[in-house]
């Protein structure tokens, strides 16, 4: 499933290819028909993530008042793809959007077809496609989501009100993680996972986060204090920003990896003890060891974090 960073990244890159633009929305695989519907021929205003929701503001044409938002969770099967002509890319790409035409075997882009009102003519849909974005030069289609509805503002609002803070909001008050943590007796590697008490950590910012901060992972929330929970809220604000520039998830320090940028680390200098398991820790050299907990594969070193 990925984890905020990437749904960050993909919030960027929607607003980079098409806000602005009116938009053609449709749903090829016809689940999302009604609510494609009610948003094809809107305005794409704003887009934005928060924890591993993703958040797409739509504005009839002419009036700024009537918005509607496309509201979407990837789960663990979603993803977005994209597709355009030479001029449809975009900074914060999760992989550049490709040309038309071209395929993994590298074969020369075809020729580029555009409508009578010059808008790039979409290939046919390939899969399930949930949802197709098309704008003026390109098109982003949306398949096997966990979540994908059209809602008010307010609904929109109401469901991100569920969410705990998100690390890589700017704005965001860490004060309802640290009060949600610190009174729970369930351990803080479960705590770290759960949506409503801190917005967008998945399992290997949990892991790394409580190794670089050596927090035993099985401690109850309630044993660790304010400062150790502060600690950990601002661990996990420097990683996923990371983790958004670089566009994977990148924890070692520039001393553990002498030599390799953190451009250059993923794989095998990426992280201290996320998939690790039975190798010797970077750190102490003690054996990293896997376990389940709460039912995801936790990774922890029993030195560094005893």
């Amino acid at each position: 499933m990925p984890e905020g960073h990437s749904v960050h990244r993909l919030a960027r890159q929607l607003a980079d290819l098409f806000e602005g633009q009116q938009l053609g929305v449709s749903s090829p695989q016809g689940r999302f028909a009604a609510g494609a519907a009610l948003l094809d021929g809107r305005v794409l205003t704003r887009s934005r993530a928060h924890g591993k929701h993703l958040y797409l503001d739509f504005t009839a044409p002419g009036d700024s008042s009537d918005v509607l938002v496309l509201r979407s969770h990837l789960g663990i099967y979603g993803a977005w793809s994209f597709a355009g002509d030479e001029t449809f890319a975009a900074a914060s790409s999760i992989g550049a959007p490709r040309r038309l035409g071209e395929r993994e075997s590298g074969s020369a882009a075809a020729a580029v077809a555009y409508d009578d009102a010059g808008r790039v003519v979409p290939e046919a849909p390939v899969g399930a496609v949930r949802v197709r974005l098309a704008g003026e030069h390109g098109w982003a289609d949306l398949r096997g989501p966990t979540l994908c509805v059209a809602e008010s503002p307010e609904e929109a609002a109401a469901a991100a009100a569920k969410l705990g803070p998100d690390p890589l909001d700017p704005q965001a008050d860490p004060e309802p993680f640290l009060a949600a943590a610190g009174k729970s007796r369930r351990p803080i590697g479960v705590l770290l996972m759960e949506q409503h008490v801190v917005a967008g950590i998945g399992n290997i910012f949990r892991a790394e986060s409580l190794f670089r901060r050596g927090v035993d992972p099985m401690a109850p929330g309630t044993s660790l204090t304010r400062e150790d929970l502060l600690e950990l809220w601002e661990e996990n604000v420097a990683l996923m920003a990371v983790g958004v520039r670089v566009g994977r998830i990148i924890t070692t320090d520039p001393e553990d990896r002498p030599g390799v940028p953190d451009t250059e680390a993923w794989p095998e200098h990426a992280n201290y003890v996320y998939h690790r398991h039975g190798q010797p820790c970077l750190r102490c050299g003690a054996t990293v060891l896997k376990t389940d907990l709460n039912g995801r594969g936790l990774y922890w070193c029993p030195s560094c974090q005893a």
